[in-house]
C-alpha cells in the first residue's frame, strides 16, 4: 500500500504516465491545481513557494520508493518534481496574470531542461533529493527571471 501511494504522488495521480513530454505534462498539471487554488483563496503567488516546500519531503519520499521500485534514479514518471518546481517558478510574480501564467511556465521549462549551474549538480544528491532539488532550483531560477521579466514590462512599458 505504502508503495503504490507513493507511485501515486510521484507521478502525480497518473501525470507522468503521458506518452508525451510527462514533465510538461506535469508543469501543466501544476498550473491547473494552482490556478483555482489562488484564485477561490487570493493567496499571494509567494504562497506557492511555501506549499512548494512544504510539500517537499512528502515528494522527496514519494520519488525515493518509485525510483527504487523501477531501479532507475530518475525515472520519467516521476513528475511531482516539476509540480513542485512549476509552483515556486509562479512565486515570482507580484500577482497572478494570464502574462505571469505563460511566462512561468516557459521560464520553469526552459530552465528545468536546461539545468544551469548548480542546477545540474543537485541532481547528483541522492536518490528523491536529487529528483526533487534540481525542480526545486529551476523553479526559484524561473521565478526571479519571472520577477525580472514582469518588472522590466512594467519599467519600460512593454505591455
Amino acid at each position: 500500500m505504502k508503495t503504490k501511494v507513493a507511485v501515486l504522488i510521484a507521478t502525480w495521480f497518473g501525470c507522468g504516465y503521458s506518452p508525451v513530454a510527462p514533465g510538461t505534462a506535469g508543469a501543466l498539471a501544476a498550473l491547473l491545481i494552482a490556478w483555482p487554488l489562488a484564485d477561490l483563496t487570493g493567496w499571494h503567488p509567494l504562497w506557492l513557494a511555501v506549499v512548494s516546500l512544504a510539500a517537499m519531503p512528502v515528494s522527496v519520499w514519494a520519488s525515493t520508493i518509485t525510483a527504487r521500485k523501477m531501479a532507475r534514479k530518475d525515472p520519467g514518471v516521476v513528475v511531482v518534481d516539476e509540480v513542485l518546481g512549476q509552483w515556486m517558478a509562479l512565486s515570482g510574480a507580484a500577482v497572478l496574470s494570464a502574462r505571469a501564467w505563460v511566462l512561468a511556465f516557459l521560464l520553469f521549462r526552459l530552465f528545468d531542461i536546461w539545468k544551469p549551474w548548480p542546477i545540474r549538480r543537485l541532481e547528483a544528491l541522492p536518490e528523491g533529493w536529487g529528483i526533487v532539488a534540481d525542480d526545486i532550483a529551476a523553479g526559484i531560477y524561473a521565478a526571479l527571471a519571472l520577477t525580472l521579466v514582469l518588472w522590466a514590462g512594467e519599467c519600460f512599458n512593454l505591455y
